[in-house]
């Protein structure tokens, strides 16, 4: 035998060993790999501790298959990557991508059953080089764990966006909605929430859809005041049980003795949102013959407790050149009423512009008759996390409020330093009692007068939190306007507070995640269609042929000899 063959065959030898090796290494030690620039392939570490909760075989269902238009492939594919990426770290968990359209005997029955889940579909126009076409999306997931169900919606609704860039949002949010899924069907509830009564709160059906949310992932229930004023004792020993207390709107005058219980609660280390409407003015009383309501200030007796805390809420409404729109009748003609769209100055429509994770990544939030806060200097860490436009002032009250102001003019000139107005503040810190000092309105034993590390979220208008009611009195969205057909980001800020409040800043931060996603600039492409196609089509044929030729021609030189 030849010297070289010998060699040969040795190489092959160790060739095969070397690959064995690797091989049984490869299956008992695994290390994944992520070679993207932002990393959008690496899991948080709350992802990981979320991903480690899973004991029990958890099935997800993601109904994004068949032909879709090229954004929401991009979406799928991303999803499809993602979910793998969690299940390289916890074998329970499956999934599968299903069609919902691919059977039109069986269809019917599914998308009908999918509606009634709350999955709604999506209807995007395609437009390829110039030819539009209607498709339908469902996008959505639906994860099962031990005879528990949860629906992650996969795209983010942003108002104003294009369907690319909505998928490029969703896709910034996938790791967080895949996460918060798998958290809510695995982890037990711990935290308590109360939701304060007894002072003329909104009424629970226009915060039915909060509610909804909340009771997903923490126990929720009604605590009433009422029963303050027969033995505010045993009242304060029953909301120090509740984690967060919610105080959603109240119109009615707070007694001393129920703001001492929310104050020791406060004191205690219980954290508290509060959503306050410091004038009485509502969308509804200025759909009259008028057009016109009163707005006038509303007394809560809260300001001296507020004051306490750090922070003043005005008795103004703020009027914002970005304002939300609205659709007025102009006129008629013939039988139909004639609908033009108004800029209304006194739903500021707030873009958050901060860093801080409660507001990152968020849309558009949108306030109705909102007031301004002034913050106080008294130690207590204070971040501002939605403020007006910088075109933007108050209205003293009381005020005349009419439907006609949609048409007046304004110029840049009358919002000289007046704008940037705080709407929701975050206050952080060991609080002082309001009652620090004072005669107590009750006898309590274990009153505090400095309290313990605790967070408070105030925010100057109660209908942040509201949902509207369709015609048959049924809650919708919030965040959806039913006079604009906008969708609003309402909900996540709104839950995003809520985790904040309650520790759970993790998912928040998951949230946040900032992912580098370059969006694809369609009309040069449709410029250099042509020369697009040659570049990612023809040209990697074209260096094959050409090694290909290459690589001919010096095998043929060197065994021709």
């Amino acid at each position: 035998m030849k010297v070289s063959t010998q060699m040969n065959i040795k190489t092959l030898w160790i060739t095969i060993f070397v690959l064995v090796v690797l091989n049984v290494l490869g299956s008992l030690f695994s290390h994944r790999f992520d070679l993207t620039k932002d990393k959008r392939y690496t899991l948080s570490e709350t992802s990981l501790q979320i991903v480690k909760q899973v004991k029990n075989p958890l099935s997800i269902k993601i109904y994004m298959q068949g032909d879709l238009p090229a954004d929401f492939r991009r979406l799928q594919q991303e999803t499809k990557q993602l979910l793998e990426e969690f299940q390289a770290y916890n074998s329970n968990i499956v999934f599968e991508f299903v069609n919902p359209l691919e059977n039109e005997d069986e269809s019917m029955d599914l998308v009908k059953s999918l509606y009634q889940k709350g999955l709604t579909p999506v209807n995007i126009t395609v437009d390829d080089k110039g030819k539009q076409s209607q498709a339908m999306v469902f996008p959505w997931a639906i994860a099962v764990y031990n005879n528990k169900e949860v629906n992650i919606p996969l795209l983010k609704n942003r108002m104003g966006a294009s369907t690319t860039q909505k998928v490029i949002g969703s896709i910034q949010h996938l790791e967080y909605s895949i996460a918060d899924a798998i958290n809510k069907i695995t982890k037990d509830k711990q935290k308590k929430v109360a939701i304060i009564k007894g002072n003329g709160e909104i009424n629970e059906i226009y915060i039915a859809k909060m509610l909804m949310q909340i009771r997903e992932s923490y126990y929720i229930g009604p605590f009433t005041l009422d029963s303050v004023a027969k033995n505010p004792t045993a009242s304060l020993d029953a909301l120090k049980k509740y984690d967060l207390a919610i105080i959603a709107k109240p119109s009615e005058t707070f007694s001393d003795e129920e703001k001492q219980v929310l104050d020791q609660f406060i004191m205690n280390g219980g954290k508290t949102l509060w959503l306050i409407d410091q004038v009485a003015a509502d969308m509804d009383s200025l759909y009259n013959q008028s057009g016109a309501t009163l707005a006038y200030p509303r007394d809560l007796n809260l300001n001296d407790m507020f004051f306490k805390y750090g922070f003043r809420i005005n008795p103004d409404l703020v009027k914002d050149e970005q304002g939300s729109p609205i659709k007025l009748a102009t006129g008629e003609q013939g039988s139909a009423t004639q609908y033009q769209d108004f800029v209304w100055k006194f739903a500021p429509l707030v873009a958050p512009q901060g860093t801080h994770p409660i507001v990152k990544n968020l849309g558009g939030i949108k306030f109705d008759f909102a007031s301004p806060i002034d913050t106080l200097k008294n130690g207590i860490k204070k971040t501002v996390l939605l403020q007006s436009s910088p075109y933007s002032k108050t209205i003293g009250t009381p005020a005349e409020i009419n439907l006609s102001s949609v048409a007046e003019e304004t110029s840049p000139k009358d919002y000289i330093e007046k704008g940037n107005l705080p709407l929701a503040v975050l206050l952080e810190g060991n609080f002082h009692s309001a009652f620090e000092n004072r005669v107590l309105s009750f006898k309590e034993n274990s009153f505090q007068s400095k309290g313990k590390p605790t967070k408070m979220i105030v925010i100057a208008d109660g209908d942040l939190a509201r949902n509207q009611l369709d015609k048959n009195m049924m809650p919708v969205e919030l965040g959806y306007d039913q006079r604009s057909g906008n969708l609003y980001d309402n909900k996540d800020f709104m839950m995003n507070c809520i985790n904040y409040l309650l520790d759970d800043t993790g998912l928040i931060n998951i949230r946040s995640k900032d992912l580098d996603l370059p969006l694809l600039d369609k009309e040069k492409v449709y410029e250099n269609y042509s020369q697009t196609q040659f570049i990612t089509i023809g040209l990697p044929i074209l260096i094959l042929l050409v090694f290909g030729l290459v690589f001919t021609y010096i095998r043929k030189r060197k065994y021709s000899r």
